[in-house]
């Protein structure tokens, strides 16, 4: 394990470098802050969140939905993206201008240009929630980023290599703070710690993250 640094200030705003393709915007969206996480209470009226079984059999301990043309779920048949809410039938919730803007200035600070995200998977981490070391690898279009985007409680978000059992960077993260990856550490290993217990201003005893994606190759000529 690799500490690139202790979790940093909140009032800070800066970008780092993490590697080749994967740069930490710190406090990129803070002042967009109550505006996302209105919209994502409108989501979540639409399509609740809810905590998805794995191909395993067990129960995440992460709340999603999803808002976009396509949301991504997991279930005993497999983990896939769909153009509805399975709980509802319906199709997701479209995703928000304010998304796809945020969305696409952060990658565009990363050097990812023209990103046209049709996903954004919504987690919610309430306190001891956590995401297991895994690769985002559902998508057909992998020369696209990941943009992710934090709100509320602090998390220890875990940058790992290509292989699994790569040495890892542990990255504090906060309120606002945007992580961008793609293009040579766009299959980069990753996870989440459990979160731990606090309450936040923004988000009360939980944090919420914003994880874009595109799913489907862009059109020609988009």
């Amino acid at each position: 394990m690799i500490d690139l640094f202790a979790e940093h200030d909140a009032g800070l705003r800066s970008h780092t470098k993490l590697a080749d393709g994967a740069m930490l915007l710190c406090g990129f969206a803070r002042d967009l802050a109550m505006p996302l996480l209105t919209a994502v209470k409108d989501i979540a009226q639409a399509a609740p969140f809810r905590q998805m079984e794995t191909p395993g059999g067990y129960c995440m301990s992460v709340a999603m939905t999803n808002c976009g043309a396509l949301g991504w779920i997991s279930d005993p048949r497999g983990y896939r993206y769909t153009e509805q809410d399975p709980l509802s039938g319906r199709p997701w919730p479209a995703m928000p201008e304010d998304f796809l803007s945020l969305a696409n200035q952060a990658a565009a600070e990363a050097g990812f240009f023209n990103f046209s995200p049709d996903v954004c998977l919504i987690n919610r981490y309430v306190p001891g929630a956590k995401l297991s070391l895994h690769q985002d690898r559902d998508e057909v279009d992998l020369s696209a980023p990941i943009v992710s985007v934090s709100f509320g409680l602090p998390a220890t978000f875990l940058l790992g290599g290509l292989q699994r059992h790569d040495s890892a960077m542990r990255l504090g993260l906060t309120h606002g703070d945007v992580l961008v990856w793609g293009g040579p550490s766009r299959l980069r290993f990753h996870a989440v710690l459990p979160l731990k217990a606090g309450l936040h201003c923004a988000t009360g005893a939980c944090r919420i993250n914003l994880t874009f994606r595109q799913a489907k190759p862009r059109e020609l000529g988009r």
